[in-house]
């Protein structure tokens, strides 16, 4: 876990998601602390320099990671964060602002929106959801993940990220299945055919200003899915798009994202 700026700095809990670690918010943490935040960055279990968890369902948003996460802010001794999700992280912190107002003052989904909102967005959004099936084939999917020294991988992993890195942190022993487990646990094909019953990811409503975050390379995620984002927010809503920039925000346009961050933090202090 990443923990930089000063104690008595207003916190920003930054959540990353897969293939990633902690190293996601590299670029973007010296900028959040010059401006005068405390950055909290940790490695969700199974990633970066975490245990792996006892088994392949230990992955679960309601039931594991939310406590891991309540665990670290309790630990801190921190009473209230700015949340900031990108990819799975995002639905975690979706989940978080809904189940936990009170522990948080603003939330920033990077890239993923609502899970209802995903799950109404229509054919495009399933259309680009693919790799979520192939993420779902163990053993098959690590295999074609690692064929020809990562090439899969690679393809689809950000040009602006440290892909050796990347791939020499998943190479570990049981990394890169621990990873595909988020995907295992938290979706099947029958989830994403039909809403989820209520608390299914532990969320429904946010109540806390939101910054929904969406970039116009993106390729796995529709604009429509954060836009509708918004019927779930029943407080200040702000969607921003970024131009240029691939599913990999935080790497590719670290300068453009923090300015917004910073901004949607300072309208929401207390």
């Amino acid at each position: 876990m990443r923990d930089t700026g000063r104690d008595n700095d207003p916190v920003a809990l930054l959540l990353h998601g897969f293939p990633d670690s902690s190293d996601l918010w590299d670029a973007i943490t010296p900028k959040l602390v010059g401006a005068g935040y405390r950055v909290i960055a940790p490695d969700l279990r199974g990633f970066g320099d975490t245990d792996i968890a006892p088994t392949h369902r230990s992955y679960d948003i309601h039931a594991d990671v939310i406590p891991d996460i309540l665990g670290i802010l309790s630990h801190l001794d921190i009473n209230k964060a700015h949340i900031v999700g990108h990819d799975f992280g995002a639905p975690v912190a979706w989940a978080l602002a809904a189940l936990h107002p009170d522990k948080f003052q603003s939330l920033t989904a990077i890239s993923v929106g609502h899970i209802r909102a995903y799950l109404a967005a229509g054919l495009s959004q399933y259309a680009r959801s693919w790799y979520i099936l192939m993420h779902q084939l163990n053993g098959i999917c690590e295999f074609l993940y690692r064929s020809n020294n990562w090439a899969l991988f690679r393809k689809h992993w950000s040009k602006n990220g440290d892909t050796d890195r990347a791939v020499e942190k998943l190479s570990r022993q049981g990394r890169l299945t621990a990873g595909l487990d988020w995907y295992r646990t938290n979706i099947s094909i029958g989830r994403m055919l039909q809403p989820p019953p209520p608390g299914i990811f532990g969320e429904e409503i946010v109540r806390i200003p939101t910054l929904g975050i969406w970039s116009d390379g993106e390729k796995y995620l529709t604009e429509k899915q954060m836009l509708l984002s918004e019927k779930y927010v029943e407080a200040r809503w702000r969607y921003h798009r970024i131009n240029g920039a691939s599913h990999w925000i935080p790497y590719e346009k670290p300068d453009e994202l923090a300015r917004e961050m910073i901004a949607h933090w300072r309208t929401t202090s207390d």
